[in-house]
């Protein structure tokens, strides 16, 4: 199967003690190395997401520089 560029899927079995191993492919993409931190993020429909500690304080960075919505004025 053909995956779109830059996008990709593994399959993870669940240990006895609820830890996963990220797949070797995945950490080399994603630079994750023994020791970082990561997040993970969850939504009761939607399901879980993985990120870099670094990843989620870009996002903060971004949003507490961003510029205040115009004022409703109605």
């Amino acid at each position: 199967m053909n995956s779109p560029q830059g996008k990709h899927a593994w399959t993870v079995k669940v240990g006895e003690k609820g830890q996963i191993v990220i797949p070797k492919e995945a950490r080399e993409i994603f630079n994750i190395q023994p020791g970082n931190t990561l997040i993970i993020l969850g939504d009761e429909g939607q399901g879980l997401a993985i990120l870099k500690q670094e990843m989620l304080a870009k996002f903060a960075e971004a949003i507490l520089k961003a510029p205040p919505p115009p004022e409703d004025e109605s």
